[in-house]
């Protein structure tokens, strides 16, 4: 008669319907329900993620700017960004425009190559790349360059491309709710068991929430609630402007300049690429996002 096997307790073993440790350090999401779904208990560092969405700029920063906040005092590039960052709502919750650093780029080899440079450039905390024609090996490369030098990546895809296979240690499929209440997440690839039912994460901040609530039972605030709670809102009546780049100051406030975050030297390029054909004007292809005055 055969013996049990017996049951191993060592922590170098791994078993499939448990979450597995990340080889590195993990950044707190800011999120407790996706925390204690995630390897870690939060974003992987040096590893590629994937957030996969129906539409562009709907849901990442919902879900990404806590940890960019949270993340250190260096810059966050912003590849192929589809919007403008607004700079009051990113005060708001704690992330400083000043650390964003937006990069121009139309062409698909273009977004990868600045990502790749971008993440080779030692100053730099986190990379976000909206990539929607990215292939297998390009992301193969940012996997690799992400994980040699110790940088938040994230990298986001259409829906469409939960389909197709990828190098990323963690995929997401996220997607409002109809009523606009709420993100719902579905966790397509991770180092542990599939996720049973989908995350739902609140929209809305805490303190958004607590207004909201107060409101809906009739409770007043003081005068200057709302400005107290709202930074850079303090003047009623000030128009908010949209954040523009900065003029000739990228290297003045930042610790990096435009030539060193995108690489002066055709390192990783493209095969007969240049700086001049890749990012048509190098000096102005890492814009400094400045702080509403």
């Amino acid at each position: 008669m055969s013996s049990p096997v017996p049951a191993f307790d060592n922590p170098d073993i791994w078993r499939a319907a448990a979450l597995a440790r990340p080889a590195g350090r993990a950044l707190p999401s800011g999120h407790a329900a996706l925390d204690a779904e995630l390897p870690g208990g939060g974003w992987p560092v040096g590893a590629l993620v994937e957030i996969l969405q129906a539409h562009s700029a709907q849901n990442e920063w919902r879900l990404l700017l806590p940890a960019l906040a949270a993340c250190g005092t260096g810059p966050v590039v912003l590849v192929g960004a589809p919007h403008m960052p607004f700079g009051p709502g990113l005060s708001a919750q704690k992330l400083a425009p000043e650390r964003l650093l937006w990069i121009r780029a139309v062409e698909p080899a273009a977004r990868m190559w600045a990502c790749e440079q971008a993440l080779r450039c030692a100053p730099v905390e986190a990379v976000l790349g909206w990539l929607p024609q990215a292939r297998a090996d390009q992301l193969r490369r940012l996997q690799m360059a992400a994980s040699e030098h110790g940088k938040l990546l994230f990298v986001m895809r259409p829906a469409r491309a939960q389909n197709e296979s990828s190098p990323a240690v963690l995929r997401l499929l996220a997607r409002l709710q109809p009523d606009g209440d709420g993100v719902v997440l579905d966790i397509l690839k991770r180092k542990g068991p599939p996720l049973e039912q989908p995350l739902l994460l609140p929209a809305r901040a805490a303190r958004l929430a607590a207004l909201l609530a107060c409101g809906g039972a009739g409770v007043r605030l003081p005068a200057g609630g709302m400005a107290a709670s709202v930074p850079g809102q303090e003047r009623q009546g000030d128009p908010v402007q949209p954040l523009a780049p900065a003029q000739g100051a990228a290297a003045q406030v930042t610790p990096i300049t435009a030539a060193a975050a995108l690489g002066a030297a055709s390192d990783g390029a493209a095969p007969g690429a240049s700086v001049s054909t890749l990012i048509p004007r190098a000096g102005d292809a890492l814009d400094r996002v400045a702080a509403a005055a």
